[in-house]
Formats: structure tokens, sequence, C-alpha cells
């Protein structure tokens, strides 16, 4: 677990990722100064219900305008969350249309970016037992 932490606090491996639980996660993060949000998915099966709960459980600004570029403005912003970086935790993805979840995960990919320029964490973790998705494993190097 020390691993996964010390992964999960360098700014130079910030990106997105994927991984089969998010229980190894949620403990290596406990009591740490990175802010982590599980955000549950699965009942979701379009774009803006998908944004909505995104912005909603990171509590978005009601500037938030509900598409691509304002999900990632708010992304690189989130100046009102606590945390010396972010972890984001996703999961229940398999109603989400396919080209929506594209656009997520260049939207975390750029969003990682971001942050990891300003030596700040940030990782897009996606929950996915079945290794569906076309993403490195968070565990490869912890």
């Amino acid at each position: 677990m020390a691993k996964l932490l010390q992964r999960l606090q360098d700014a130079a491996k910030s990106g997105v990722y994927r991984a089969t639980r998010s229980d190894a996660i949620e403990d290596a993060l406990r009591g740490g100064k990175l802010s982590v949000a599980s955000i549950v998915l699965e009942d979701v099966s379009e774009k803006r219900a998908l944004l909505r709960r995104i912005a909603m459980k990171l509590a978005f600004p009601a500037w938030f305008g509900e598409n691509w570029d304002a999900l990632e403005d708010c992304l690189t912003d989130l100046s009102w969350r606590e945390g010396e970086g972010h972890v984001l935790i996703l999961e229940g993805l398999q109603l989400v249309p396919p080209g929506d979840l594209a656009e997520l995960i260049d939207v975390m990919r750029s969003v990682a970016r971001f942050w990891a320029a300003r030596g700040k964490p940030f990782f897009a973790v996606f929950l996915d037992a079945d290794h569906r998705l076309p993403l490195p494993s968070l565990y490869q190097e912890a």
C-alpha cells in the first residue's frame, strides 16, 4: 500500500488508469493530503447525465456549462476542493456510450497533463474488472 500511495502522490505519474477495485486506493489515501472522489455511473447512459453526475459529485460551481470544455475547465480549477492533489475513481461505466467514454478519457488525460505540469498529482482511475478499457493499470509500477 505504501508504494501505491507513493505513486498517487507523484505528480509526474499523473494520468488516466484502470484498476479492478477501489478499496486499495481508498485505503492508501485515507487520512492523507490528496482529495479523493468516487463517482458511480452505473445508471448513466447519456452524456448530459454523465456530466451532471461528475459535476454533482465534485460540487462544480453554478457556471458549469454541461459540455466537455466546461468539464475540462472545472477539472483544471478545483479550487473549491481541498487537497494537495486529486484522485477520481470512476465506476459503473457499462451504460456510458462508447463515444462519450472515449471523450471523457481524453478530457481526463488533458487534465492530468495540466496538473502534472504544475507539480500537482491528478489521477482518474476507471474501475474496469474485465480489462476492456485501453488504459494502463494503476498497479503496473506500484
